[in-house]
């Protein structure tokens, strides 16, 4: 039963807005106490998540796993041929867009009077033309990245670590290098988006009253469970998904997939500012999707894959609480 409950929500509602853009939120107070995220519910979809996971790279082993790599190597050959052209594409139509609403800085929530900044955002769209002018888009989005923290602070911003990825990847391809230990540009956004989702997902479980008002409005969103295990299940989901993007290549294609599908879908239910706010991802999902580089595989390595899971949860999960501790001044642990 609660396998079909978690795959269910893997297809369906892990592809919800995110909540900041649509509903009141309070960075302010105190998360859900620790005792009360980590109950049996999450202990059983943490292992759920982990069987899931091992399934994946054992799956990637067989013949199977290799006939499935040959089929998404062909169906996203367009799109790993054109990774720059669409990344470009559609980050220029998005700072287009920020700069059409005006009044926010990256995203719906960042609202600013700073009527300047628009118009810095429709330059920085102007720099992705050229593949030379990348590193100066590069900088634009640092320095729109560094605004919104002396606007909302550090703690909100560790929401969109995305973003610092994809300036990486605009000043990498703009000068046509890699960084240091082989990380490709590319590789680049993929850590950075797996971060940001992780990070998310631990968001869920400490604030899951922030979506409520959601479920009011779109009663479907819940199966029919409660809103409270619910938001347990969507968070559990992102973050089997989000640390799939730093596992092998099959898993992270198949999850990146998986993620960009429940992005667009969002899209139907929420409209406009939806779509806007989630461009840049669903592009760097599809572009993780088809990118076909390779690695050994290792069964040791996968059996260590409980072991790096538990790890980035726990390491997550201390650290949204001990920086909202540190920065925003919360006292339940």
């Amino acid at each position: 039963m609660m396998t079909t409950t978690l795959l269910t929500l893997a297809g369906t509602n892990a592809a919800m807005a995110h909540v900041k853009w649509f509903c009141a939120y309070d960075l302010v107070g105190a998360p859900r106490g620790l005792d009360e995220v980590l109950c049996a519910d999450f202990e059983k979809l943490v292992g759920l998540s982990v069987l899931a996971l091992l399934v994946g790279g054992l799956l990637e082993g067989t013949v199977l796993g290799a006939a499935l790599i040959r089929s998404l190597d062909r169906t996203t050959a367009w799109a790993r041929a054109n990774t720059e052209l669409m990344f470009r594409a559609v980050l220029g139509a998005f700072f287009v867009a920020l700069w059409t609403l005006g009044g926010v800085i990256l995203t719906p929530e960042l609202k600013t009077a700073n009527t300047a900044l628009p118009w810095f955002q429709l330059a920085i769209a102007t720099g992705f033309l050229w593949r030379r002018t990348m590193p100066l888009t590069a900088l634009g989005i640092v320095v729109l990245f560094a605004t919104a923290v002396a606007e909302y602070g550090a703690f909100h911003l560790a929401d969109y670590p995305i973003f610092l990825g994809l300036a990486g990847y605009c000043a990498l391809t703009g000068l046509g290098r890699a960084l240091p230990g082989n990380v490709r540009p590319l590789d680049l956004v993929r850590y950075t988006a797996a971060v940001t989702l992780m990070w998310a997902s631990v968001e869920k479980w400490a604030y899951p009253q922030w979506s409520y008002p959601l479920f009011i409005e779109h009663p479907a969103m819940t199966l029919g469970f409660t809103g409270e295990f619910f938001m347990k299940a969507a968070g559990a989901v992102e973050f089997a998904l989000a640390f799939a993007l730093v596992c092998t290549p099959l898993v992270r294609r198949v999850a990146a997939i998986l993620l960009a599908a429940t992005f667009v879908t969002a899209i139907f239910e929420f409209g406009k500012i939806d779509a806007i706010g989630h461009a840049p991802i669903i592009v760097a999902m599809v572009a993780i999707a088809a990118d076909n580089a390779t690695a050994p595989y290792r069964l040791r390595s996968l059996a260590l894959t409980p072991v790096g899971f538990g790890a980035a949860l726990a390491a997550f999960i201390g650290l949204y609480y001990g920086a909202h501790a540190l920065l925003q001044g919360s006292t339940v642990l």
